[in-house]
């Protein structure tokens, strides 16, 4: 219906049945969820093969991979995007993917290109993990963050 309607639909899959999410614009698993369902990769083009064709087969707008300390990729049909995460100090990863759907939400409903949501929702993942337990990020935050 949302999709009909022009609307994202952003997804942090939960279990392994990945078909229910058929048509969804992005969906966010994280390493070790992307893992359980599309199996180990041994090198970065077996991890690109493997999302393109999940990406393809779902008919997803894109797929992210968020990766931990090896920040996240966005896989679209004409693209793979890599961004890495910043050096800093993890104290709790309670609510980084959380952190990443919401920011990549707010950030596409105002207009931002997947690219910039992407790369905003990496830095706010990367201020949330720097907290003790569940966080939030506010935009100062982030800004800081940037350097701006």
């Amino acid at each position: 219906l949302a999709r009909a309607a022009g609307k994202p639909v952003l997804v942090d899959p939960k279990g392994d049945d990945y078909a229910r999410y058929h048509g969804a614009t992005l969906l966010t698993p994280n390493r070790s969820e992307f893992r359980d369902v599309a199996g180990s990769w041994k090198d970065e083009a077996e991890l690109t093969a493997k999302a393109q064709k999940l990406r393809a087969e779902l008919e997803l707008d894109a797929l992210l991979v968020t990766r931990s300390e090896e920040g996240m990729s966005l896989f679209r049909a004409r693209d793979v995007l890599h961004e890495p995460t910043q050096a800093r100090e993890v104290f709790d990863v309670s609510g980084a993917g959380d952190t990443v759907i919401a920011t990549l939400a707010v950030m596409l409903a105002s207009g931002a290109s997947m690219l910039d949501a992407v790369r905003i929702a990496n830095r706010a993942a990367g201020v949330v993990v720097g907290k003790l337990g569940t966080a939030v990020v506010s935009r100062e935050e982030i800004l800081e963050d940037m350097g701006e």
